[in-house]
């Protein structure tokens, strides 16, 4: 990957058009100065941590780095107004919004300096964005783990359709993890990539190493994209998810799959190991990884596999 500025380095104040996603239980100021380290930018992840560690990973993060970083806002999740508040008291200069409307916040954020980025999952929604006047659109294919887009568009299809629709900064998420893929979205019309499941798999996440040691064991077809009725995330294969996958083998009831979620069953899987009873988020390229390594070596390998990735002639 050359070091030539793009329209993602520039707009971040970056070396390498690489963002770290704001991964619940996974994305803290390690992870995400760790990943700025490099020239990449990290990603704060707000949706897991209330207000107070919010603020101590925000500063303990200017502290491990003085590269630009950003603080990731999924809107689904409550004490919005205090989150953004404390984004603007403690200086941060990027912010990703996803998982709601983007004209709620990026005035607001703007009005005071900062970039504003939404992640999406359809053309149609990056459409909304660029008239929301974000200043970057994520568009995510259906590959990615998390929260996820109901119309299961892959990034092969998604990326090139968003790039003909809009003219905003585009940054392809969903399925990357391989210096070659990023060639492969930046070919397809990104200006960057947007990484979760690799920088998930590292030394500086904040998950719990069960979890991490069992990212690497994870083969093709050992995750599934479900919840549709709430909120769609893929997931591994384990006994939290047959029990949901129960559910709707006795029929499709909402009350039911709220109620067997409960409460905090992401943390209790992704950050306090438990494989079994825990929600375990990930995306499909998963199946790639079989390494849990420091940041700095993910890093270098992904330049080092975009450098070498070649295109034959046909």
């Amino acid at each position: 990957m050359q070091e030539n500025q793009n329209r993602i380095t520039q707009l971040f104040n970056i070396q390498y058009p690489i963002i770290q996603g704001g991964m619940i239980w996974h994305s803290g100021w390690r992870l995400a100065s760790a990943v700025s380290n490099c020239g990449g930018l990290g990603l704060i992840g707000a949706g897991s941590m209330y207000p107070d560690i919010l603020r101590e990973n925000i500063q303990k993060c200017k502290q491990a780095t003085d590269k630009p970083f950003g603080v990731n806002v999924p809107m689904l999740y409550p004490n919005l107004d205090e989150v953004i508040q404390i984004i603007l008291e403690e200086g941060v200069k990027i912010v990703f919004t996803s998982a709601g409307n983007p004209k709620t916040y990026t005035e607001i954020l703007q009005k005071e300096g900062l970039k504003v980025a939404h992640v999406v999952s359809s053309t149609k929604f990056a459409m909304k964005c660029e008239d929301a006047g974000v200043d970057a659109v994520v568009a995510e294919g259906f590959e990615a783990g998390g929260h996820n887009g109901r119309d299961e568009t892959t990034t092969l299809c998604l990326i090139p359709n968003v790039r003909k629709h809009i003219s905003k900064p585009l940054i392809a998420a969903g399925g990357i993890g391989l210096g070659s893929q990023i060639k492969a979205a930046m070919v397809l019309g990104a200006d960057g990539v947007q990484i979760g499941s690799r920088f998930a798999a590292t030394l500086e996440a904040s998950s719990h190493d069960n979890w991490k040691n069992k990212i690497k064991e994870l083969q093709e077809g050992d995750t599934h994209l479900t919840l549709k009725e709430l909120a769609p995330v893929r997931l591994v294969k384990n006994k939290f998810f047959n029990e949901l996958e129960e559910i709707y083998n006795t029929g499709r009831n909402k009350e039911t799959l709220i109620q067997t979620l409960g409460r905090a069953r992401a943390k209790k899987g992704m950050f306090e190991g438990d494989l079994e009873e825990g929600e375990l988020e990930i995306g499909q390229v998963s199946a790639l990884i079989d390494e849990i390594l420091p940041v700095e070596t993910v890093f270098n390998n992904l330049l080092r596999e975009f450098r070498e990735a070649n295109n034959p002639s046909l």
